[in-house]
């Protein structure tokens, strides 16, 4: 069965092949700008040379006609032709209360993530279009929908509420959702593999570290807390989001300069964060060098960013009862080895030790575990991707 997994922006999408009688990616690649001036595709077959090429893509519709050709593709393609392809799985941001797991579309499911546009209004529509697309181009191909929010539907009532008057619960479904489930997922899974234990007797505290960055308390392999909540603004200090803040800082900034709705949501999503404490990126390895060059500011982001990672240990440790391991994944939690060590070793009060030398290394699967921890501590590199083929898959053969 080959699986072609999306994962569509607004101006963007993100495509993988997946063979998956061996989990094997055949291509991946992007399309980026559609819509807009310049767009192009970059299209990367496994073990041969990437191909980029500027071609039209005024919608998705026609973005995925060029993913579909460049896939089937004499010189740079991978398969013989489109029927090739058994299914599609779609990444999907969010899928409110109705979807605790994995679905096969169907115009039901449509009209529920339609629902939730109000809840993520940058990405549900552009996942709506690239389900639609897909839909026009492959008839009859089964479509799945894997939702970045589902795996957190798992947490208790006293975790996901808001101590905001019950009736917007009621009313507008205001309550803690939680983001980057799938990628949660997968590295607890995984965790529990590299410890040849169950998922259902381990406690664990997985780190989302990126751009975008969330934490993720899983005992006995559900979800019971995380940081992101209503939206990916809450929990850590992000790259340029400004993560937990005391709420009445909004309207009192707003009246002080003035602000509209929109210049308010803005300057919480885009200007804040490491980069608004900063002042010189929201990409960590440029702030890394400034702040190594002898800017405070810099250095300052990076301290309140580890400061933000690492009381997520004691919280949910305390939340589980214990914790059996920890996992670093994403761009950060995966190459920034400073990072890791200093959040680990604050935490030998815990019983947690971490190897320096094991844990010096960049994009590398590894257990970090320094002589007698109590904890494990691993470096995990996540696959979103292979997480959605799998349950793809997995509904088309239960079907």
């Amino acid at each position: 069965m080959k699986v072609l997994v999306i994962n569509t922006g607004s101006s963007s999408l993100k495509y993988q092949l997946i063979d998956m009688d061996t989990e094997t990616v055949l291509a991946k690649g992007l399309c980026e700008r559609i819509g807009i001036d310049g767009p192009r595709i970059k299209h990367k077959p496994t073990g041969k040379d990437s191909v980029e090429k500027e071609l039209p893509m005024k919608d998705h519709s026609q973005a995925i006609q060029h993913v579909l050709a460049a896939l089937t593709d004499k010189e740079h393609g991978v398969i013989g032709d489109m029927s090739e392809i058994s299914a599609v799985g779609h990444r999907v941001v969010h899928g409110g209360e109705d979807f605790a797991c994995s679905v096969i579309i169907d115009e039901a499911v449509k009209d529920a993530l339609k629902r939730c546009c109000d809840l993520a209004p940058l990405h549900n529509p552009a996942n709506l279009m690239g389900i639609a697309a897909c839909e026009e181009a492959m008839p009859g191909v089964p479509m799945v929908a894997v939702f970045d929010t589902a795996f957190h539907q798992t947490m208790p009532q006293k975790a996901y509420m808001y101590g905001v008057p019950y009736e917007y619960y009621e009313n507008y479904k205001i309550r803690k959702y939680g983001f980057h489930g799938t990628s949660h997922y997968y590295v607890s899974h995984r965790v529990a593999e590299l410890i040849g234990k169950p998922i259902e007797e381990l406690k664990i505290i997985t780190f989302h570290l990126g751009n975008g960055s969330s934490v993720c308390a899983v005992k006995n392999g559900k979800s019971v807390d995380t940081s992101m909540g209503f939206t990916p603004l809450s929990g850590l200090l992000m790259g340029t989001r400004s993560g937990l803040l005391d709420p009445a800082i909004v309207t009192y900034i707003m009246e002080k300069e003035n602000l509209s709705i929109k210049e308010m949501d803005e300057l919480l999503n885009k200007k804040s964060g490491v980069f608004g404490i900063s002042g010189v990126s929201s990409d960590f390895r440029d702030i890394e060098k400034a702040a190594n060059e002898g800017n405070k500011r810099a250095q300052l982001a990076l301290d309140m960013f580890d400061y933000a990672v690492r009381r997520y240990i004691g919280w949910y440790a305390s939340e589980m009862g214990g914790v059996d391991a920890i996992a670093f994944t994403g761009g950060v939690g995966e190459n920034n080895s400073a990072l890791r060590e200093s959040v680990l070793s604050d935490h030998e009060w815990m019983g947690i030790k971490v190897d320096p030398v094991k844990n010096n290394v960049k994009g590398t699967e590894t257990e970090i575990t320094g002589e007698g921890s109590k904890v494990r501590s691993f470096v995990i590199l996540t696959d979103e991707e292979l997480t959605i083929a799998r349950d793809t898959k997995r509904l088309l053969e239960n079907k």
